[in-house]
């Protein structure tokens, strides 16, 4: 079994090597011991951007739920995943804590221009996640089965463009205020007046 190894920092070969996968996941969890843990797989990669060595952003997009959101406003902790599903098996984790910033923020903008991947076009964005790194270590990936990419799939640039042709913009923040809002705990996520305020 191959040994980890923990580095103090993202240099260019993990940086290239993140670059070079299909995907990432996202973790995090509330304080509260009975809350409810949240695993999130995120792309495509390109929604995902080394900073500096020791910060990492991603552009978050709308979904059903606001989980990473709402446990990052309560307590910043976080844990990103990406694994080797071709070649030389290997795990990367990245723990750090996290902060969420919103279009309404003055460093949202600059952050934009850092050139993230887009999975659903700018009505269906949210924030950008950005996370300052405290633990960068990687393991042996044994286990994560070979797997070959074929392509992003369809269904979210598909389901907000059918959302804006229905109704607008105004349908996507509709969404929003009915489902990211708070996390499935209650937390507040997203800062959005409740529906039919």
């Amino acid at each position: 079994m191959g040994v980890g190894t923990t580095f103090d920092r993202i240099d260019e070969r993990l940086s290239a090597w993140i670059s070079a996968q299909p995907l990432f996941f996202v973790a995090t969890a509330p304080l509260g011991a009975d809350g409810h843990v949240n695993l999130s797989p995120k792309g495509p990669i390109g929604s995902l951007r080394v900073l500096d060595p020791h910060t990492v952003a991603y552009l978050d997009v709308i979904g059903s739920g606001a989980e990473t959101i709402a446990h990052l406003r309560e307590n910043g902790r976080i844990v990103m995943m990406i694994c080797a599903f071709e070649g030389p098996p290997r795990i990367l984790r990245l723990h750090g804590r996290g902060r969420v910033v919103t279009p309404d923020d003055a460093e949202y903008a600059a952050l934009l221009a850092r050139g993230f991947d887009d999975p659903a076009g700018p009505e269906a964005r949210r924030a950008i996640i950005v996370v300052t790194l405290t633990r960068v270590a990687d393991s042996c990936g044994f286990g994560v089965p070979l797997m070959h990419h074929e392509r992003q799939r369809h269904h979210l640039p598909a389901w907000a463009a059918s959302k804006l042709r229905s109704g607008g913009e105004e349908a996507l923040t509709e969404y929003r205020r009915r489902n990211n809002r708070e996390s499935i705990d209650g937390l507040p996520a997203l800062d959005l007046p409740a529906p039919g305020d």
